[in-house]
């Protein structure tokens, strides 16, 4: 991944657009033209002086991907009697794979499911598990805390109830397990058929939302922060907004691009994700929001001329008489340039290439 139209692609843009007054400049052997110098050439083409509010940013390859990539491992043992198809969105109380032709299904919690949960059990765990039977309709009465109770024990033998299992009112791993939110399947680790034991990979899984993935120099990464606001356009041009949700801690090189320098991992969350659509890995371009300065004056950048001895400068036409005035560079959005300089003012006329 790499940014494009870095500054020194654009100020080299600007230089060929004027290298043809500055090689006559050069070739006589005289200074590069002052503020007060009468002799300036007239240019036949001229762009506006304008004040204005400009923002900069810059554009970064990414791809299309779902975040949150885990291992889910099995939870008893048995064989494998059913396997969901990759690409699967599973949710709440959904199935995520068989054994014995006893399906594991989703609950939606932090703590992974470790031991199995009756009366008298405290923990994270058990709350998480009253918080599901809740959101399920089996927890009439609950409350949302650590201790399982008999209340709790009657909800889990209703959910058992619906899914035709024996009704033991305890749960365990090897009934149901706990993942953040829902699931997408990126691919199945285990078999059909094959003998399921604990600790065995089951399946690849991921956030069912849509995010986006680039890299960043580690300069260019100790610049963004989380929360600031991106502009993602996706393949055919459409453009959805998307804000960074991590920038992570490690430079490593993608051995897959051509660019081997250290990136750092940069995750976009959008803000309707259900608007990307496309395949997983879908390349997409990032455009990060810069520097944002008001009320200030900008030129195009085409109009910038080299000076000789230092810094860039603009061909000021005034009266049908041309003067060369040395300006200071500031932030470059959109084609121009943020400039100052002694006698500058919005609506006078500067010289662009013909």
């Amino acid at each position: 991944m790499r940014f494009r139209k870095p500054l020194i692609a654009v100020l080299a843009a600007a230089l060929v657009s004027a290298g043809a007054v500055l090689a006559v400049t050069l070739a006589s052997g005289t200074s590069a033209p002052r503020s007060d110098d009468a002799t300036v050439p007239v240019p036949t083409r001229t762009a506006a002086v304008i004040r204005q509010t400009m923002a900069s940013s810059t554009d970064a390859d990414g791809t299309l991907a779902h975040s949150a990539q885990r291992k889910l491992t099995a939870g008893g043992r048995g064989t494998f009697t059913w396997l969901p198809c990759a690409g699967s969105t599973v949710e709440r109380d959904g199935r995520l794979y068989e054994v014995d032709g006893s399906a594991v299904r989703l609950f939606y919690g932090a703590t992974p499911a470790y031991r199995t949960l009756e009366k008298g059990d405290e923990g994270k765990d058990v709350r998480q598990l009253k918080e599901n039977l809740i959101a399920l309709g089996f927890g009439d009465g609950l409350a949302a805390d650590d201790e399982f109770t008999e209340g709790t024990e009657r909800g889990v033998k209703a959910w058992q109830e619906s899914h035709g299992l024996k009704k033991t009112g305890t749960v365990g791993p090897g009934q149901i397990a706990f993942a953040p939110s829902a699931v997408r399947v990126q691919k199945a680790e285990a078999l059909l058929g094959g003998r399921s034991q604990p600790g065995a990979p089951v399946l690849t899984l991921s956030s069912s939302a849509r995010v986006v993935q680039f890299g960043l120099s580690v300069p260019a990464a100790e610049k963004i922060s989380v929360g600031d606001a991106v502009t993602v356009r996706l393949p055919g041009g459409k453009r959805v907004k998307g804000k960074v949700s991590s920038v992570g801690r490690t430079a490593e090189v993608d051995e897959q691009a051509q660019d081997k320098s250290p990136k750092v991992t940069v995750t976009v969350e959008l803000a309707r994700p259900g608007q990307a659509g496309g395949i997983d890995r879908t390349p997409v371009t990032v455009t990060i929001s810069g520097e944002r300065r008001t009320d200030v004056l900008s030129v195009p950048v085409e109009s910038l001329l080299a000076l000789e001895h230092d810094g860039f400068g603009v061909r000021v036409v005034e009266d049908g008489r041309a003067r060369t005035v040395q300006v200071k560079l500031g932030i470059f959005a959109d084609g121009r340039v943020e400039v100052s300089g002694r006698g500058l003012r919005a609506g006078m006329k500067v010289g662009v290439p013909a």
